[in-house]
């Protein structure tokens, strides 16, 4: 089956290369739409042209607020001319395993499937810790946790862009969320990548404070350490630009300041707010 990917940026310096690094060996095409950086993402997106020439389409489509957001998702679906898309945020970086699986499962069941679900690693803090189990909120079918749709067949009827940035995602004809459809059409793939949602993302602070909602995803919170053992997607280690922002950087003085007070806090939300819920 013909696979693309859409990746709509940012501010993302910190993260880009590595998110498209990570799947464009895997896919048949990349757009890559950046919506207003002011951060070095416009160079390191011309990098990747240079790397990828016959695999990345690069646009750039500003934005001024959250509402464009929906139409701009819309736009690029419109454009989107593949049997299957995957969603691959300047954030994410996946697994050269887990896109394979990914793509081995679209080829396989993807006339009788509609979606792909698959579970997150969420840093916090730094590269080196990530977010306890228990935060995960989103919710797919019976599963609760850290997942992400990221898969989506393009010719389910009706499809379009719905709804405004932080509560927006995939909806059919009928304005239902593709997941909600039918259960039996979205697959569970256990094929995880690493989402920096709530580390800093743009060059500067400054980077981050110009992306619509992004200062609400910079959590003070102390992580679960990765074990000694524990191997990171393949993207770090390959042939990238000198200039890059280190990924190893470990977190501030200043943020473990911060974390010391947050996170009881949050685990006692999580423990006596969301057990109300019934999760």
């Amino acid at each position: 089956m013909n696979i693309w990917a859409q990746t709509l940026v940012k501010n993302e310096e910190r993260w880009l290369w590595y998110s498209v690094a990570s799947v464009v060996d895997h896919v048949d095409k990349v757009l890559l739409w950046d919506t207003g950086s002011t951060d070095e993402s416009l160079e390191i997106e011309k990098e990747l042209i240079r790397k990828f020439p016959e695999k990345i389409e690069l646009k750039e489509r500003k934005i001024s607020g959250g509402d464009e957001f929906t139409e701009v998702r819309q736009e690029m679906l419109d454009v989107t001319k593949s049997d299957w898309f995957i969603v691959v945020d300047g954030d994410e970086i996946w697994y050269e395993d887990s896109v394979k699986k990914v793509i081995e499962t679209i080829n396989r069941e993807g006339q009788n499937i509609e979606s792909i679900v698959v579970p997150t690693l969420n840093l916090v803090g730094d590269i080196f810790h990530y977010q306890e189990k228990s935060a995960g909120r989103y919710k797919f079918g019976n599963n609760v946790g850290h997942y992400n749709l990221r898969a989506v067949r393009r010719n389910i009827p009706g499809l379009h862009s719905e709804g405004v940035h932080g509560v927006w995602g995939w909806a059919d004809s009928k304005n239902r969320m593709i997941q909600d459809r039918n259960l039996e059409k979205v697959k569970f793939v256990d094929a995880p990548y690493l989402h920096t949602t709530f580390l800093p993302r743009g060059g500067e602070k400054i980077n981050d404070r110009e992306v619509i909602k992004r200062s609400k995803k910079l959590k003070y919170e102390f992580g679960i350490s990765f074990p000694l053992d524990f191997y990171y997607p393949e993207a770090f280690f390959r042939e990238k630009p000198e200039a890059l922002i280190s990924p190893w950087s470990t977190i501030s003085i200043g943020f473990k300041f911060g974390a010391f007070f947050e996170t009881p806090l949050r685990k006692l939300k999580r423990k006596v707010w969301w057990g109300k819920e019934g999760y």
